[in-house]
């Protein structure tokens, strides 16, 4: 697989991957999309979809408010799942929208569980950098509750 992988060079530097898991991602690369800025890719409340990785481009989570307005939870760079959560809990609670053009890899929640059988590091990996980023979302989320008013 290309070093240029966003998955793998967001891994890379925390989690050194071996040639078979580097070509278990390599075959979840199959299918290829582009969604243009502006358009949702995944909606709130929607069921039966598949998870993708953002290969580049740019998105962001948001939730939408009983009031109509939405609010901007997350946003998502090269190398960041999207849906990952939707996908297993089979159903989504927050939109994702493209803030630019993007390309993705579309990942059947089959393939994702069958790679995470075939390579339990793989899983642990994937596991591992989707914490990291709830992490980091609950310190913004702290900081912005935190702050005044003004």
């Amino acid at each position: 697989m290309p070093e240029t992988n966003p998955l793998v060079r967001k891994l890379g530097p925390f989690f050194a991957l071996l040639d078979a898991e580097l070509a278990v991602l390599a075959s979840l690369h199959k299918r290829r999309r582009t969604f243009v800025s502006g358009r949702d890719l995944v909606h709130q409340g929607q069921s039966d979809q598949a998870a993708y990785i953002l290969a580049s481009g740019w998105a962001c989570s948001y939730k939408l408010l009983e009031d109509g307005q939405r609010q901007i939870v997350d946003f998502q760079i090269p190398g960041d799942f999207l849906g990952l959560c939707s996908v297993l809990l089979h159903v989504s609670d927050h939109n994702i929208e493209p803030v630019t053009d993007i390309e993705v890899t579309e990942i059947l929640v089959a393939d994702l569980l069958d790679a995470f059988a075939q390579r339990s590091r793989l899983a642990t990996a994937i596991l591992w950098a989707a914490s990291r980023d709830e992490a980091m979302v609950v310190e913004h989320l702290v900081d912005i509750g935190r702050r005044n008013a003004m």
